[in-house]
């Protein structure tokens, strides 16, 4: 029986969104604009990389063309010669540009509404929800109230954070409301409880998400958010393919931060891991464990966290070419059957101004023993999906259609 594995880099968006305009992204491409600063140098840093872009594994598997045909132009430093698997480049119908609704659509459920928004104004957070948390959570006060980088947040209000007891509550042009606190002053477990009474405080306002984002140190210059983030998503609006391989028997292996997305819906086993190398090093491990049937998605989450948001180029160039340094281990391990797929959820282009997610096309590269090469042109983020359900024979899904 066929066995699938859904590798999803977190904001690794190719560029040419039809409607990037309409989200004030008209022109990003997170692979393009890296791949052209790494050809002029400035991408360049010094002990951590140097030189062109060089991802001869995943541009092997189709990247370069499918950039080339989403944006118009072959990325710097990829060749777009022929690749060895199925190749093609997927638009996201959803509203937003939201790591919710690109999971939920790349596994077949794009979201047919409209997320609740935070206002760009300070405070942001209405005045009933800041006080209904504060008093069913028995806080002395909450710090932030406005849209804010997690990091310059938390290095600009964290010293108070830990003096007063208050957590930091800040947004982004998500749909969320995140909340950091100090792991040892606060309370890793407290922070939780204290985001899952925001969970349900938000709700009525179509909120996405609430992010629990722990961090340690003591002072500015050394706090440090840990890997015990943990997100509060509200569950998707119908079955997704995790729901549909599960109803079937089958195992899903939910690697990262991926169980929290789907709120817990359709997985089997959740494996915690925090950063690329511990999440690739669970991905070959599930990879050897997963059964006949199974399906194994994972969520890379440091290309957007770490390097997208920060507007990082050489950090996220040199985590593209050090996930690419690794697939070899991946595809030497795959069995006759096996089909992957490669692909992500939004851009987060580290070049564009502001923070934020940026409205892109993303790739999608299929491999594995008897998978044809060929390019499959665009599609939809849920032809995905409904190509990893035809692979595990199930029955075809509402909102897409198999690539191969």
């Amino acid at each position: 029986m066929a066995r699938a594995f859904f590798l999803i880099m977190d904001s690794f968006g190719i560029g040419g969104a039809a409607d990037a305009a309409a989200y004030g992204d008209a022109g990003s491409t997170t692979l393009g604009h890296i791949a052209e600063a790494c050809a002029t140098g400035a991408g360049d840093r010094p002990g951590l990389r140097a030189g062109p872009l060089s991802l001869p594994t995943l541009d092997g598997l189709g990247l370069g063309r499918a950039a080339e045909a989403a944006s118009g132009a072959l990325p710097k430093g990829l060749a777009g010669g022929e690749p060895s698997g199925l190749w093609a480049h997927a638009s996201e119908v959803s509203k937003g540009k939201d790591t919710p609704s690109g999971h939920w659509e790349l596994a077949g459920v794009p979201v047919p509404f409209d997320w609740g928004y935070f206002p760009h104004t300070v405070p942001t957070f209405p005045r009933e929800l800041t006080e209904a948390l504060i008093h069913e959570a028995k806080l002395p006060g909450i710090l932030g109230d406005k849209h804010a980088s997690g990091t310059e947040i938390i290095a600009e209000l964290g010293e108070e954070h830990i003096r007063s007891g208050k957590p930091i509550c800040y947004t982004s042009a998500d749909s969320v409301l995140q909340i950091a606190a100090h792991e040892a002053h606060f309370g890793l477990e407290r922070l939780y409880a204290l985001c899952l009474i925001a969970r349900k405080l938000v709700d009525p306002l179509g909120i996405g998400r609430v992010i629990a984002r722990p961090f340690v140190g003591e002072t500015a210059a050394t706090f440090e958010r840990t890997g015990n983030r943990r997100d509060y998503a509200v569950p998707p609006p119908e079955p997704t393919l995790l729901d549909r391989t599960k109803a079937a028997g089958r195992g899903v292996h939910a690697i990262g931060k991926i169980s929290d997305i789907f709120a817990a819906q359709g997985v089997t086993r959740k494996i915690p891991a925090s950063g690329n190398q511990a999440l690739f090093e669970a991905t070959l491990a599930a990879q050897r464990e997963a059964a006949d049937g199974d399906l194994v998605i994972t969520n890379f989450v440091d290309f957007d966290m770490l390097y997208g948001h920060r507007r990082d180029v050489p950090g996220y160039a040199a985590a593209l070419e050090a996930f690419d340094r690794r697939l070899p281990e991946f595809v030497r391990a795959m069995r006759p059957g096996d089909l992957a797929v490669i692909t992500a959820d939004h851009g987060c282009d580290p070049t564009w101004p502001g923070t934020d997610h940026t409205r892109e096309q993303v790739p999608v590269l299929a491999f594995g023993p008897g998978v044809p090469a060929r390019d499959a042109g665009g599609c939809r983020f849920a032809d995905v999906g409904e190509t990893i359900a035809a692979h595990l024979g199930l029955a075809p899904g509402r909102h897409g259609k198999s690539l191969i």
